[in-house]
């Protein structure tokens, strides 16, 4: 429930997500919490600054949909180092596995700022990934986040100071906190469990998409979608001028 306020969920409009009286149903994107804890222990003896780092690409896939009550196990592993020159990217694949056997799957990038240049293999290239089609979208809702959004989101785990602490953001070279990436990327994933599955949690199976800008607090995402194929869609996240924010984008469900 207290991921689903993060992402910007209301309890007018969805409230079996964040009352336990009519549920509570799980968030498709809250994948991302436990793939988290995956990923920080795979990276637990990986020397960098919190302050340099950036999410690059994000996804996960479901086997079963989340249960509001669960115990499990989590486990994560680096299966990616690229040097993109002025950067190092880290590839980490998270798995949670209960009772039942695997649960979910993740997958993230991570740049590293500043530790590239090490003589790695660059990797391959994403450019054209899950385009959007040209035309008009298909759904397309538009949510607004708030000025705390940032300081709601990190009550889930995600406790980097770059969202909440002005002077550790100036420590990255920021301005300001900003909100994060995964607080946009839940943003997104919401807005299409509403426009492609009718807000039902059973129906969505799996999302990808890449960081392209970075989201301000107030700013409203516009969440675009394009379907492509039975069970498939096209997503794009922007802000309401027009910035992309989530890109290369596709989310799988059941119709």
């Amino acid at each position: 429930m207290l991921y689903a306020l993060g992402v910007g969920s209301k309890p007018a409009d969805e409230l079996e997500f964040v009352y336990e009286g009519k549920g509570p149903l799980v968030l498709p994107t809250f994948a991302v919490i436990p793939g988290g804890r995956g990923m920080a222990g795979a990276m637990m003896n990986v020397d960098l600054r919190l302050e340099m780092l950036l999410h690059g690409e994000q996804a996960f896939e479901l086997k079963r949909p989340i249960p509001p009550n669960a115990k499990g196990k989590v486990s994560g592993k680096i299966v990616e180092v690229w040097d993109k020159g002025k950067a190092a990217v880290l590839g980490i694949e998270s798995t949670l596995e209960d009772a039942d056997g695997v649960l979910l799957t993740t997958y993230a990038s991570l740049f590293v700022r500043g530790a590239g240049g090490f003589g790695g293999e660059r990797g391959p290239s994403t450019d054209g990934k899950n385009a959007p089609p040209d035309r008009a979208p298909d759904v397309e809702i538009s949510n607004p986040t708030l000025m705390e959004q940032g300081a709601i989101y990190r009550l889930s785990g995600d406790w980097n100071p770059i969202h909440i602490d002005p002077e550790f953001a100036k420590l990255g070279g920021f301005d300001a906190p900003f909100m994060h990436g995964l607080c946009t990327y839940g943003f997104v994933g919401r807005a299409a469990l509403k426009g492609l599955c009718g807000g039902d949690p059973a129906k969505f199976v799996s999302m990808t998409g890449r960081f392209a800008e970075r989201v301000q607090f107030g700013e409203t995402i516009v969440t675009k979608m394009w379907k492509t194929a039975p069970g498939e869609a096209i997503i794009q996240g922007e802000t309401a001028g027009g910035n992309v924010v989530l890109s290369q984008a596709k989310v799988t469900f059941k119709e």
